[in-house]
């Protein structure tokens, strides 16, 4: 039995709050439709956030696809900040009403996982980033929270379909399953080596039995320069102090001539222990913390009427840009209609919003590479 709702579903409102609906019967009674101009910004970041990445916009626009309506949005991959407006629909109010409850959860979720993901690749510094997150969530989703991991900044993805769908090679290891079967750790090792195909690294889970460093040093020994590296995922109950199990191992792998193997470590990461297993981590596998990343609340607000500014209580009526000066980076909204838009330092500044879609055509549609870079040239200046 499938569950998950198909893009028709959705397109006919079927994944709709019952309130929009009942919205749309009210208005057609009442002969309403109006001209209104309507905005999408996120009042509050979870986590004490100080910044976050806006994604989901690349699947928001096919709802609209043909719509007689216009959007403005920051680009895909984009850095935001709380109370800037990422995203302005201009056009009649039914033509859309019905779309919010989707049009958010594309960017809510999105750009949560995106956002996350970038935090990890930033705590990583440099370290390959994985995303292990395909089994903490829903399988139709696998793709969904793999995409928006990877624009985030991750590396690489473990799940099969969407590594084919990103064009990928997926990564991995084994699980612990196949040790525990063959019965030992180094005879595990050994088996994969002579199973899988030449070229796909060999990294092999070091905690199943013994005790990690001499696991490790026990494969080293056999399979020498073919072991590219072993894998850390030892249970929260028996790590003690991680980065000193880690600084172990790494050290005897060195002393005993294997300076080349990497150390990837894996269960339970997120941003916030990444900087403390960097000196001796090579990679990491970052499963729930990603998955479950908490979502961008973003809420969408009517601000103007048939040209009146008009907004409900806690908002702020009219149509605002965000600009930035291109030298020396400072940032605000403005109301689209102040016509000072200097910076502070005297130079002009640039809105950084783009007109994406006029009357239903779409007319900035970028690929994802394009968008990874983004994020990626992003992250250079952005600090967690």
């Amino acid at each position: 039995m499938q569950i998950h709702a198909n893009h028709k579903e959705i397109l006919n409102g079927k994944t709709t709050d019952i309130y929009f609906h009942r919205t749309e019967e009210i208005l057609k009674k009442e002969k309403k439709n109006p001209y209104v101009v309507a905005e999408v910004c996120a009042k509050k970041l979870p986590d004490k956030y100080k910044w976050a990445i806006f994604t989901g916009l690349s699947e928001l626009i096919e709802l609209f696809k043909d719509k007689k309506i216009d959007i403005k949005a920051l680009p895909e991959g984009s850095v935001f900040f709380e109370k800037e407006p990422v995203l302005t629909i201009k056009g009649k109010y039914l033509d859309f009403a019905k779309f919010e409850t989707p049009l958010l959860g594309y960017i809510c979720q999105a750009s949560g996982i995106s956002t996350k993901a970038a935090r990890c690749k930033i705590e990583a510094d440099n370290r390959t980033v994985l995303s292990f997150g395909a089994r903490r969530m829903h399988p139709c989703l696998t793709p969904v929270i793999d995409r928006y991991a990877y624009i985030g900044g991750v590396d690489g993805v473990s799940a099969v379909l969407s590594a084919e769908k990103l064009k990928l090679e997926p990564k991995g290891t084994i699980p612990h399953a196949v040790i525990l079967i063959i019965g030992d750790t180094v005879k595990a090792g050994s088996a994969y080596d002579k199973a899988i195909a030449k070229g796909i690294p060999r990294t092999i889970l070091v905690d199943t039995f013994g005790d990690e460093k001499t696991e490790s040093l026990r494969l080293a020994e056999n399979l020498q320069d073919r072991l590219d590296s072993i894998r850390v995922d030892t249970p929260s109950s028996r790590r003690g102090n991680l980065p000193s199990i880690l600084q172990e191992i790494r050290e005897e792998l060195n002393n005993r001539g294997f300076p080349d193997i990497g150390i990837f470590v894996s269960g339970g990461l997120d941003e916030y222990c990444l900087k403390a297993l960097n000196p001796y981590a090579d990679g990491y596998g970052i499963g729930t913390s990603l998955s479950n990343a908490p979502t961008i609340n973003f809420s969408l607000d009517i601000i103007e009427i048939e040209g009146k500014l008009v907004a409900k209580k806690g908002k702020v009526a009219g149509e605002k840009e965000v600009l930035e000066c291109e030298r020396c980076g400072n940032r605000k909204t403005v109301f689209f209609r102040d016509s000072n838009k200097n910076c502070d330092c005297g130079s002009k500044m640039k809105e950084v919003t783009k007109q994406i879609m006029k009357k239903g055509k779409v007319l900035a549609a970028e690929e994802l590479d394009v968008i990874r870079d983004r994020v990626l040239r992003e992250l250079r200046f952005l600090n967690v």
